[in-house]
């Protein structure tokens, strides 16, 4: 079955050319003008990525990610033409996925949605789970449990943590991170990470102390009792 994306943009022109490059990729696309809009779509449709611009009329891009979180992983790449860095942390501690500024290549933004829904898709791993410390990861359904109960990660905290369980005892570095997770041509900077680690310590609670930060680094994954 084609992946649906929702695009959700005000400027017209803008959301039409997006909905073009989807479309013939072979994705499905919904449309939304507005925030209210989007989170009534994203509530009555199966919906697999979102681009989210962030100045939207009735409710901006911030506001639709913060709600979308409380409910879903769903990948989203926020869309914007502020190019202000504490915007960009900011989208990410809601818990945006990627961050792409305006103007931007439609091919490349294609690139990075196909990055996002492929990595979600990996083939024989029909069992697999990285499990370790008490943290359990089903790769197959993108569950995680702590101890036994399910916690929600965004689709790149799930990267993170798995990139980082999978190399458990080692050091990888922001920059090792950054082409793991975004490719080696985002954007983006230590911030970045730095803001995905503190929200996936913050959710694995107690179990935060197995990512341990090695100064002038990166981090690494150590087992705890």
């Amino acid at each position: 079955m084609p992946k649906t994306i929702l695009i959700v943009e005000d400027e017209h022109i803008l959301r039409e050319i997006l909905k073009d490059y989807f479309v013939n990729e072979g994705y499905e696309v919904l449309e939304a003008s507005d925030g209210n809009e989007a989170l009534s779509l994203f509530q009555t449709s199966e919906v697999h990525l979102i681009l989210l611009d962030i100045m939207l009329p009735e409710l901006d891009g911030w506001s639709v990610c913060q709600r979308i979180r409380k409910s879903s992983n769903v990948p989203i790449i926020m869309l914007t033409a502020r190019v202000d860095e504490d915007d960009t942390i900011f989208g990410f501690e809601l818990g945006a996925d990627d961050y792409v500024t305006k103007p931007y290549s439609p091919p490349i933004l294609l690139a990075r949605a196909k990055r996002l829904l492929e990595s979600r898709h990996v083939p024989g791993l029909a069992d697999e789970e990285l499990s370790n410390s008490g943290i359990t990861l089903h790769l197959p359904s993108r569950t995680v449990t702590v101890d036994g109960s399910k916690t929600d990660l965004t689709h790149t905290e799930f990267e993170m943590l798995a990139y980082l369980m999978r190399n458990k005892g080692l050091i990888i570095t922001r920059e090792q991170l950054i082409t793991k997770i975004w490719g080696y041509d985002f954007a983006g900077d230590d911030r970045t990470v730095n803001s995905h680690i503190r929200n996936l310590r913050s959710k694995l609670g107690e179990k935060s102390t197995c990512i341990t930060t090695v100064v002038r680094s990166g981090y690494k994954f150590e087992e705890r009792p």
